[in-house]
């Protein structure tokens, strides 16, 4: 796209909003200013693992955002860091928890539940 003269009037990224984009570009300057892994101290490692908890503290809708974004710009890093996040927020809670927290509505009837709780077993113990 951009070697065929495509990009003079931009480049368009299809539900990726400005807000989003920003938060994209400002995590990869971030990442791009910090030394490589090989020449890097411990330290500054910390610092940046300890920045990026910091970057994906922001409500659900966002994280989401930036999940669907950089999964579109295919930006790995980032798609981990988000996508752990919201592992974290599942992780040792209960189905009904995970439904709060999630705003998930139960559509299921009694006996479909049943039914899908006696063919996914392992997922409930």
């Amino acid at each position: 796209m951009i070697e065929d003269n495509c990009a003079d009037n931009g480049i368009p990224l299809p539900n990726v909003t400005n807000k989003i984009l920003s938060k994209v570009i400002e995590y990869c300057k971030k990442h791009i200013e910090t030394p490589k892994l090989d020449e890097r101290a411990t330290t500054v490692d910390d610092e940046l693992k300890a920045w990026d908890a910091d970057f994906v503290k922001v409500n659900q809708a966002t994280l989401f955002d930036l999940i669907l974004a950089t999964n579109y710009l295919n930006i790995k890093s980032l798609l981990d860091l988000t996508c752990q996040t919201v592992a974290d927020m599942i992780e040792g809670k209960t189905l009904k928890e995970i439904r709060k927290t999630f705003n998930i509505k139960n559509d299921f009837t009694p006996e479909e539940e049943d039914v899908v709780r006696r063919e996914n077993q392992w997922g409930f113990e």
